[in-house]
């Protein structure tokens, strides 16, 4: 069964999240690494993803080939009246 999974994702800076720019998505995807599949193909970076923290309530993934990172959460209907979130 498909959930929703709200992710963001932004730029880095001496591996910590910077937030000089980021993007926001509203995914449907069984998994959360589901969810980073459908981000990463939307997405221009290559090298892929890995998973770099999981708290339980969010995960931290990075990509291999850029200064970029990605926090995955389960979606609530707050995340999209706070944020402008592009769904796919």
């Amino acid at each position: 069964m498909k959930k929703l999974y709200f992710v963001e994702v932004t730029d880095t800076f001496g591996g910590e999240a910077n937030y000089c720019w980021v993007h926001r998505f509203k995914v449907s995807a069984t998994t959360e690494r589901g969810a980073m599949r459908k981000v990463e193909r939307r997405l221009p970076y290559s090298g892929g993803v890995y998973k770099d923290m999981d708290t339980g309530d969010m995960q931290r993934w990075n990509w291999r080939n850029a200064c970029v990172c990605a926090f995955v959460e389960h979606y609530d209907d707050q995340s999209a009246r706070m944020f402008n979130v592009e769904s796919i």
